[in-house]
């Protein structure tokens, strides 16, 4: 299953995962991939929102 990862509201990856995948497997994931670590470098994470099935969005501080 292909899920969208997005940081502060920005498409910045996208990720396969299995059908059966849980909610932390699927944001442990999105928060491996090397493309997002980039705009994660330095900053803090307020909070996760996953749409099931399809995205995940990470909010950062500031």
């Amino acid at each position: 299953m292909l899920i969208v990862v997005q940081v502060d509201g920005r498409v910045r990856g996208k990720i396969t995962v299995p059908a059966d995948a849980g909610k932390d497997h699927i944001e442990a994931e999105a928060l491996a991939d090397p493309r997002v670590k980039s705009f994660l470098a330095g900053r803090a994470i307020q909070r996760v929102i996953q749409v099931p099935r399809k995205l995940v969005n990470i909010v950062l501080e500031g």
